[in-house]
């Protein structure tokens, strides 16, 4: 496999361009809180069609791949929320779509994908993560859309830079969830090449911290992983491909435990009425901590496909 390179400014801009028409320019808002130990600002992607940021990275892939590559259909290897941004970009594209999910997808996602009209095939976890490993399945037609070690998705999802850098231009650091790296490297790509320098923060749960524990080794090494309600980010390891990328291009790796994650999911609801799924909540409660810094801190809130029976024991106090 050629080496995956950071997409450049152009790409991200150009990516800017296409996806013009289909996502949101999310708001960038302060986070009122009291004990906040930095000045919080909200990336909110959570307000996107799909509830994620996802469609930025899906809709430019599938762009960029044209009519052609995509005439077999297309399909993705996911959780659940690039499994929606493919799937939306399908539906509007009129051709067929599949997602293949963990068994422990959660409900709120599997739902959409219905709605959406996509065909969905649960594998078991270690089934799901070898096709991303493999970039696909072998004997599968049609376009594999890698929701993390693609140039074309990563330069969508860097776009939340190029807005965060226009509404908040003096930002310090940026918080990003951490599940394969796309999201975070796409949006310190985008930072650097703009000029800024602002520490870009990847976000952990503590179980599943696959970018600490390479960070601490030199290089990936195989981590434990259990599933939780924090279902967007975290894997057995850091990709081979991504290695080089996260470890170049992101400043540190903050790892949160996850009563601090849901107590995060709930301050959210509770003060700033927004509505975030686990992995969208981790850059949150990293910044609360006062370990992001205590300068001018964006946490980008990448999701809000949380299960209303999730929230509801969340929002009770209870540990789902």
């Amino acid at each position: 496999m050629p080496s995956l390179e950071a997409p450049t400014l152009a790409e991200v801009r150009a990516a800017r361009e296409r996806l013009a028409g289909l996502i949101v320019r999310t708001p960038l808002l302060p986070l009122f809180t009291e004990d906040a130990r930095a000045e919080i600002y909200l990336k909110l992607e959570n307000l996107q069609p799909i509830g994620s940021f996802k469609l930025r990275g899906a809709g430019n892939a599938m762009a960029v791949a044209g009519p052609e590559r995509l005439r077999d259909g297309v399909y993705t290897a996911s959780a659940g929320n690039m499994a929606q941004g493919v799937a939306w970009c399908a539906r509007r594209l009129g051709v067929a779509a599949t997602a293949i999910v963990p068994e422990h997808a959660p409900e709120a996602k599997l739902s959409a994908l219905a709605r959406l009209g996509t065909r969905v095939e649960k594998v078991p976890y270690d089934a799901w993560w070898q096709t991303l490993v493999d970039h696909g399945q072998r004997d599968r037609r049609g376009l594999f859309v890698h929701p993390v070690s693609d140039r074309a998705v990563m330069a969508g999802n860097g776009t939340i830079g190029l807005e965060i850098l226009e509404d908040l231009p003096a930002v310090d650091a940026v918080c990003v969830p951490y599940g394969g790296g796309g999201l975070s490297c796409g949006i310190a790509s985008a930072l650097r090449g703009a000029g800024s320098r602002a520490r870009v923060i990847a976000c952990e749960v503590e179980t599943a911290a696959p970018l600490s524990a390479a960070l601490a080794a030199g290089g990936p090494v195989p981590t434990a992983y259990t599933p939780s309600f924090v279902d967007g980010i975290g894997a057995k390891g850091v990709l081979a491909e991504m290695w080089p990328l996260a470890s170049r291009l992101l400043d540190a790796a903050l790892v949160s435990a996850l009563a601090d994650v849901a107590a995060a999911v709930r301050l959210l609801a509770e003060r700033a009425h927004v509505v975030a799924e686990g992995a969208g909540a981790a850059p949150v409660a990293a910044a609360l901590s006062g370990r992001a810094g205590r300068g001018r801190v964006v946490c980008v809130v990448s999701g809000g496909n949380i299960d209303a029976r999730v929230l509801a024991r969340i929002l009770g106090g209870e540990m789902p």
